[in-house]
């Protein structure tokens, strides 16, 4: 299954029903609004619209590992510090920071108008609230196309915290690389691609308070790590995901899984994301191999053109994948293996066609050699 079909169904129903109505556009009463609006119109299901709950693609995901109710959801607002707003008052607590950002969407305005530019980013948008959601995720504050967003809480532990912010990012990257992408594609449309950056500041480390007053107020944090994450952000490469050394070190993932954050010439392009010479500090900003580690959770499995699909049975998982690891040996065996341009062997031809080699051990050679004479 995969999880954000109808995400890009709506994607795709909004830019056909906006080349329908091109004809009428300029005979528009643009004094309309609400649902007869041109830009609710481009909807297939106005329920969508107003309600919070993912879409049906994205259900079995939230079923499978579901964590926070979304009616319970509330934009600046972690009910677990949310009697500050009582008190004024202020209380340190642990929480992971991440900052969402999505790029080049302006792009879309060569070709639409902001009716379907808004519907267009406005799924997007959704798609990445109900992604973090599902992991846990508070979101915070939306910020043009992307989202600010805590992992974490009273009853979470430190470690689940990072592991779920990584685990939820790494999802809908792979959502605007690959799917996303597929579509807009299709549209002759420029690129549009994320960068987000993720901290993680301890207990002693992060200061929970009302930020604001009356109505224009919101529950936030201060704290080195929160301004870090988005920091952070700012220099991840194109789809990619930026961590501060804490997420490292709370996660529990594997090193390999992390290097240093590189340009497309593999030099390094920041070593730390912060400096304090005279305290001795220095804050290391990682990459994080998001695509590599997504192919190992237990609900994930890749088929053998490299896309991933969602599945909630686990058995089935391991099934997929040794039905692979089968087909791609057989292929192998009989020369009928293809590789494409991602690396993925399969039976396509599309690709090149994997030649038979003969391996040699430096003994069998001298063996061989003394056997000739």
């Amino acid at each position: 299954m995969k999880l954000y079909d109808n995400y890009i169904t709506n994607i795709r129903s909004a830019i056909a029903k906006d080349k329908s109505m091109k004809q009428t556009r300029d005979h528009f009463d643009k004094s309309y609004s609400g649902f007869d609006s041109l830009a609710n119109r481009l909807f297939i299901n106005k329920n969508e619209v107003l309600s919070y709950k993912p879409l049906n693609s994205l259900q079995p995901l939230s079923d499978r590992v579901g964590k926070l109710n979304f009616e319970d959801q509330k934009l600046g607002e972690h009910p677990d510090f949310k009697y500050l707003r009582k008190t004024n008052g202020s209380e340190y607590h642990y929480i992971t920071s991440a900052f969402i950002d999505i790029k080049n969407s302006t792009g879309l305005f060569r070709k639409y108008s902001p009716d379907v530019v808004m519907v267009i980013t406005n799924i997007i948008q959704r798609a990445a609230i109900h992604t973090c959601v599902i992991f846990g995720g508070y979101i915070q504050r939306l910020q043009g196309d992307g989202l600010f967003v805590y992992f974490g809480g009273r009853d979470v532990s430190k470690r689940n915290s990072v592991v779920d912010s990584i685990t939820a990012t790494s999802m809908f990257t792979y959502f605007v690389k690959n799917d996303l992408k597929n579509v807009l594609v299709e549209e002759g449309i420029d690129d549009i691609n994320t960068r987000i950056g993720i901290d993680f500041g301890d207990d002693e480390k992060v200061l929970w308070s009302v930020a604001g007053m009356g109505e224009c107020s919101e529950i936030t944090t201060t704290s080195l790590h929160t301004s870090l994450a988005s920091k952070m952000q700012a220099i991840a490469n194109t789809n990619g995901i930026v961590v501060g050394e804490y997420v490292k070190t709370y996660s529990h993932v594997e090193d390999n899984y992390f290097d240093w954050v590189r340009n497309g010439s593999g030099q390094i392009k920041q070593r730390y994301i912060f400096e304090d010479r005279k305290n001795r500090f220095y804050y290391k900003a990682l990459d994080f191999d998001w695509l590599s580690y997504l192919k190992k959770l237990p609900f994930i499995y890749e088929n053998d053109l490299g896309e991933l699909f969602f599945e909630a049975d686990k058995g089935k998982v391991e099934k997929y994948r040794l039905d692979r690891l089968r087909k791609t040996s057989a292929l192998l065996s009989t020369g009928s293996a293809y590789t494409n341009q991602q690396g993925f062997i399969s039976d396509r031809s599309s690709g090149v066609k994997n030649q038979q080699h003969r391996f040699h051990y430096e003994q069998e050679d001298k063996v061989s050699k003394k056997e000739a004479k």
